[in-house]
């Protein structure tokens, strides 16, 4: 019980410590806190609206904070999420496209898939079969590189986060873009890959709100990687690694095995930011789409504490700072938007250095 209250009362201080130093700053470039903080706050949460907005741009935040934690468990810092969910959106955009009945301008020549179209019922699991593949796969090669060489998965994943946006950048462009088009994107995506938005399942939710059932998708991941990390023999294996991988080893669990396995499944993670991006909001491949959510989830599981409870609550706080952040900016006589990344870099630093109390 001891460890649990720790677990929950050093983020809530954090937290904490960070708006009081926030509301220090407001002061002294002479705007009212309470003010600012209320719009800030109050306009993440006052309307169905709100919510939806609040919740969707959780969504992503929870895919990777449980990417990275999942890594963290095992010893591991995957800086890698970025380049993961790239690849596995721009797959995803690849199967929705190919077996979505699209027509695709190819160098000049017309591709006609529509004969290979598949029904929504088997286009949308594949597609997210694609997502969670795709990021596995690209989760898996630093793991690889780790358990066979030794080479460090921090300077692999960044380095593999340029080679993946790079690559499907020019896929993008020169093979899967509409001739014409300004912007950096491919086709759009079938219809029948689509999935359905929370709109369509709760009153009253405007339709414009891009809130999908991925979220849900993501509320399940986290009781799924609880289980996965709690209460299986796997997860135990992926933990003790994590803990002591000399003691691991000891007891006949192979590092080198759970840490392509800790990274395949913390790609799997980060690629499934694309089933909402992809075929819940945009319905095609975006480039630059992410707004660097990937390194967002290395915050959001610090401040989660590695636990999916934890990386859930996190994310929704990180969600309520960038969507508040646009009222603030436009509210405030004095404050803008940048106060949500103080308040951010802020909750960062006193989570990292009250780490070593808690354990005290």
């Amino acid at each position: 019980m001891s460890n649990l209250f720790r677990e929950i009362l050093w983020p809530l201080v954090a937290v904490f410590a960070a708006f009081v130093v926030g509301g220090v700053l407001v002061l002294l470039i002479g705007d009212d806190p309470i003010s600012t903080y209320r719009h800030l706050i109050g306009n993440s949460f006052g309307s169905l609206k709100d919510i939806g907005y609040t919740l969707f741009i959780a969504t992503p935040l929870i895919f990777t904070g449980l990417a990275v934690a999942v890594a963290f468990r095992c010893g591991l810092l995957n800086i890698g999420a970025e380049g993961q969910l790239y690849v596995a959106a721009f797959a995803t955009a690849w199967v929705g496209i190919k077996f979505g009945g699209t027509v695709v301008d190819v160098m000049g020549k017309q591709e006609d898939w529509s004969w290979m179209s598949l029904p929504s019922y088997m286009l949308v699991p594949m597609c997210i079969f694609t997502a969670i593949a795709a990021g596995a796969l690209w989760g898996a090669i630093p793991g690889y590189l780790k358990a066979r060489f030794g080479s460090h998965e921090v300077i692999n994943t960044i380095m593999l986060n340029f080679i993946a946006i790079a690559l499907v950048g020019y896929l993008t462009q020169y093979f899967y873009k509409v001739p014409g088009d300004p912007i950096l994107q491919t086709a759009p995506i079938g219809e029948a890959a689509h999935i359905p938005r929370i709109s369509q399942l709760i009153p009253g939710m405007p339709s414009f709100v891009p809130l999908s059932v991925a979220f849900i998708i993501a509320v399940l991941m986290c009781i799924a990687v609880y289980i996965f990390l709690w209460r299986t023999k796997w997860g135990y294996e992926l933990r003790a690694v994590g803990e002591n991988a000399s003691a691991a080893e000891y007891g006949g669990i192979s590092p080198k095995k759970q840490i392509v396995i800790a990274m395949s499944i913390s790609g799997a993670l980060a690629g499934m930011v694309a089933i909402g991006e992809v075929m819940g909001n945009r319905y095609l491949y975006y480039h630059d789409f992410s707004g660097e959510v990937g390194f967002w989830g290395i915050a959001v599981a610090l401040l989660g504490r590695n636990h999916p409870v934890g990386v859930f609550f996190a994310a929704l706080f990180f969600a309520v700072l960038q969507r508040g952040g646009i009222f603030v900016d436009i509210e405030t006589k004095y404050v803008s938007k940048d106060l949500v990344e103080v308040l951010q870099a802020i909750v960062i630093l006193f989570v990292a250095s009250l780490q070593r109390f808690s354990k005290r």
